[in-house]
């Protein structure tokens, strides 16, 4: 995994980075998206999330680096999402 979905996305879960991901990378979560292993680095998801809530692994910030093991994690148990849907948040 080299994307990571950090904090912001947490209670927006906005779903425009989805449709951007030309590997399905996305997984779905009840109140965030998070990123799995399928992702090859593309940085096609990073201009779409409009509350700038993806990283490059090494430019998370410290605060939230513990994100980069819950995208880890979460991924492996939750279902991909490759199309969109309404944020939670406006």
């Amino acid at each position: 995994m080299v994307m990571v979905v950090t904090k912001p996305c947490s209670g927006c879960k906005y779903t425009d980075c989805v449709v951007a991901c030309p590997v399905d990378a996305f997984h779905e979560g009840e109140t965030m998206l998070y990123i799995g292993e399928e992702c090859v680095e593309c940085d096609a998801c990073i201009p779409e999330c409009p509350v700038e809530a993806i990283y490059l692994d090494q430019n998370v910030p410290a605060e939230w680096e513990h994100y980069i093991e819950l995208n880890r994690t979460m991924s492996q148990h939750l279902p991909q999402i490759t199309e969109k849907k309404e944020p939670l948040c406006e």
